[in-house]
């Protein structure tokens, strides 16, 4: 009895469109809330390191004295602890996720210096 059920299943899925989707012919469309990798705009990041410690798997690190803002994508769960806590809303959440690789990726970003005073003011 039970392969006659295993055969009507099997014919029935012959003529129905897959349940999966065709995902290198058909690009899928990410939804509005999507979390991905974290973005930064460096302009506007004031190198506090509230979002390197409030990272869980400490995927992030910055070095203020170096000016630098350091992630690491294959440690970072994408959790957007860092995003919510950023006073500066410079960190964002991508709807891409981080694409597999082999390595181990660190993404590392410099914070272009500050013009001075007397310049800023001319500007």
């Amino acid at each position: 009895m039970a392969i006659l059920k295993i055969g009507k299943m099997i014919m029935g899925s012959l003529f129905k469109k897959p349940a999966t989707l065709m995902y290198p012919v058909i690009p899928r469309q990410w939804q509005e809330k999507t979390r991905g990798h974290i973005e930064v705009v460096m302009a506007d990041c004031i190198l506090c390191g509230i979002c390197a410690r409030k990272c869980p798997t400490d995927a992030i690190t910055v070095a203020k004295d170096a000016r630098t803002w350091t992630i690491q994508r294959m440690q970072c769960v994408q959790c957007s602890c860092c995003v919510e806590v950023c006073p500066k809303k410079c960190l964002t959440n991508k709807n891409e996720y981080t694409a597999p690789d082999t390595r181990k990726i660190v993404d590392s970003y410099e914070k272009p210096a500050d013009p001075p005073a007397a310049e800023a003011g001319r500007a």
